[in-house]
């Protein structure tokens, strides 16, 4: 039998800089080097989830941006689902590590990858490192979703009302079921 499925969320997280820099976070329980993440509480959201759990583990506000990709592996014989989203630290602490957490280290994203020691985290922060140092000078250039996008977007919706529909979203939206949904949606009971 799988086992009810471990649901965690956790983030990407850049401080700004000369050069960028992603947190990583050493557990105290092994001494291994990870993404921060944790384990969601009963009925809090992923979203919610994720930034509380980068909170107590680097001591840095956050500012939560977009979705990025999950990872599932087994722990302790049952499946369990990671989601990760972009967040972009202030720059100083505002509290204390939590007691699980030995160190934060805010390393290159190149660094970063290699100092992590599970094989799966390095994998997923390698393919979408990248892309998210590049969507963090997007969002400090522009500061916002540029505008033809937006004009877009209500143009889609005007239309699809016109039609009598409700417009679908995009997963960034969040109406319409994206992939990672429907596999939860299968794992879970």
């Amino acid at each position: 039998m799988a086992g009810k499925t471990i649901h965690a969320a956790g983030g990407i997280v850049v401080r700004n800089g000369a050069r960028p820099l992603i947190a990583i976070v050493q557990r105290a329980k092994d001494e291994l080097w990870v993404l921060p993440r944790g384990k969601l509480k009963r009925d809090e959201s992923p979203v919610a989830g994720a930034r509380r759990e980068v909170i107590e583990e680097t001591g840095h506000r956050v500012r939560v941006r977009e979705f990025v990709g999950a990872i599932t592996y087994r722990a302790r014989g049952r499946p369990k689902v990671v989601q990760f989203w972009r967040m972009q630290a202030e720059a100083n602490p505002s509290r204390d590590l939590m007691e699980d957490i030995m160190a934060v280290k805010w390393l290159p994203l190149s660094t970063a990858i290699r100092k992590l020691s599970y094989p799966l985290e390095s994998l997923f922060l390698r393919n979408v490192g990248r892309n998210i140092l590049r969507s963090r000078r997007k969002t400090r250039v522009t500061g916002h979703k540029s505008k033809s996008r937006h004009r877009a977007s209500k143009a889609h919706r005007h239309r699809a009302a016109a039609r009598g529909r409700k417009p679908a979203r995009t997963s960034a939206g969040g109406s319409r079921a994206t992939m990672l949904q429907r596999v939860l949606g299968r794992l879970s009971p």
